[in-house]
């Protein structure tokens, strides 16, 4: 069994067949699928997309490019919609400083909000940083230093040093497709050394298909060979990593029923 811990099926790019990409996901092993908010204004369409079929699950949030947009949302209003049970996670929040689509102080405020919403509720945060990794790393710091929080770093692309920060303080690190790329081999070194018990796989679909379908949409069964070259580079087995990357999702995002198959 495999997990894809993030993904984006409410985007308009899977709206035609979104049911038939859900069916091939599972034909490839992916059991379980997180799809990923961006804008809590938005968060209708995704929870019902998490009701309509089993094996979805979301979480709440406002992605940074859109802190600016909803200055409104609230660490109160994060934790009321996230009681229902199809909600297990907080978040996409964090910093982006490669597109700054946002003022970073607005992405900064909203970031803490997000955290505040994942300490309270116990529920992890999806953390998305590009190009930022100095600030990340110290509101992380800072903000561990009030309480500590769960959460994972999503489709990690920065530094070492953040990688490092993130396990220090107990998060996870989540790779996507960008792990397969010809180029990626400071990441997947950086992939080898983060501990086996943190380690997480994703899509973020539709985008950053894996080889050998780089260029074209992505979409959740494709974690599979995510996690093939993971496991390549711990060198173990694909069921290996497979065991290894589920075990980690479902001790991050306790929220989560396990399927009957793994004794949920």
């Amino acid at each position: 069994m495999l997990v894809d811990s993030h993904c984006h099926l409410d985007f308009p790019d899977f709206a035609e067949e979104r049911a038939a990409i859900i069916a091939r996901a599972q034909a490839a092993g992916v059991e379980r699928m997180v799809t990923i908010s961006t804008r809590v204004k938005r968060f209708p369409s995704i929870l019902e997309i998490a009701e309509q079929f089993d094996p979805v699950f979301c979480s709440v949030g406002t992605h940074p490019h859109n802190a600016g947009e909803e200055q409104d949302v609230t660490t109160e209003e994060l934790v009321r919609l996230s009681v229902h049970p199809k909600v297990v996670a907080i978040g996409e929040a964090g910093l982006d400083y490669f597109y700054d689509k946002a003022p970073r102080d607005a992405q900064a405020r909203s970031f803490r909000n997000h955290i505040a919403a994942a300490r309270e509720t116990g529920l992890p945060l999806v953390i998305h940083s590009r190009d930022a990794d100095a600030d990340m790393a110290a509101i992380l710091e800072e903000e561990t230093g009030k309480g500590a929080f769960p959460f994972i770093l999503h489709c990690f692309s920065s530094g070492r040093a953040l990688a490092e920060t993130g396990v220090k303080l107990g998060g996870y690190v989540s790779f996507s497709g960008i792990l397969t790329f010809k180029k990626s081999e400071e990441l997947r070194a950086i992939a080898a050394d983060v501990p086996r018990d943190r380690l997480l796989v994703e899509t973020d679909a539709p985008y950053l298909a894996p080889i050998p379908f780089r260029g074209k949409r992505n979409e959740p069964a494709y974690v599979a060979h995510t996690a093939k070259i993971l496991g390549e580079t711990l060198g173990v087995s694909e069921d290996e990593i497979a065991a290894i990357t589920t075990d980690n999702f479902f001790r991050l995002f306790t929220k989560m029923p396990r399927p009957a198959a793994l004794g949920g």
